[in-house]
């Protein structure tokens, strides 16, 4: 499982690029996370409304179906880029320099001819869902409350896309790491030591801790 690790940043267009596309990232695991909470409120909602109303929230499991799709997929692409995803760190991590770098390259372009064989596929079903003559641009739609799924199903070709987005850049800068020698290539995740991982702790700890004393 992936332990804690450094992507590093400088002033080359990789990594203004990285920069950027990370910024979306976020916005996605953003999205992800306040899905989430949402299907806790229609949660807590339709329990209430059971327990004192006789009548539980209309269309629960429509709107839980709605919001798996920004759930397990939103956040792919930013996990991708802080190195996040569950990967063999003992056997990668015994790995130094170019046969580490060609190791992460070889993975990565497993998984983005992967994931190109996925936004292929998932676009191909939101095809089949969506048509502009029908009613709400939808050809099916969800059993209790006729909710139009196609906006669920455009969501996975979507954030397959942008995770292509990430590989792609991950495996220039293995490349580049590979003919120059680079040790220490941009754009990447970089394993961190236990010492480093240690310090990254801690500064993250420290840094709430100093946020809560502002705040007081």
């Amino acid at each position: 499982m992936a332990g804690a690790s450094l992507v590093l940043t400088d002033d080359s267009i990789l990594s203004r690029l990285d920069q950027s596309l990370y910024k979306l990232e976020k916005t996605f695991a953003l999205l992800s996370g306040l899905a989430v909470f949402s299907l806790m409120l229609l949660a807590v909602g339709s329990v209430g409304g059971r327990n004192f109303l006789s009548q539980p929230l209309p269309g629960y499991v429509d709107w839980i179906e709605q919001a798996m799709p920004l759930i397990a997929f939103m956040g792919i692409a930013f996990t991708q880029r802080d190195g996040g995803h569950i990967r063999m760190d003992m056997l990668v991590g015994a790995l130094k320099g170019r046969p580490l770098f060609m190791a992460e390259f070889i993975t990565t372009l497993g998984i983005l001819l992967l994931m190109i064989l996925m936004v292929w596929g998932s676009w191909a079903h939101f095809e089949r869902s969506f048509d502009f003559a029908a009613p709400m641009w939808s050809r099916d739609s969800s059993m209790d409350i006729a909710l139009p799924i196609w906006p669920a199903k455009l969501l996975a070709p979507v954030a397959f896309s942008v995770l292509c987005l990430r590989l792609v850049l991950q495996l220039f800068s293995y490349a580049r790491a590979i003919v120059t020698g680079d040790p220490r290539p941009v754009a990447v995740p970089m394993i961190a030591d236990a010492a480093t991982q240690a310090a990254l702790e801690a500064e993250h700890v420290s840094g709430l801790d100093s946020d809560k004393n502002t705040q007081g």
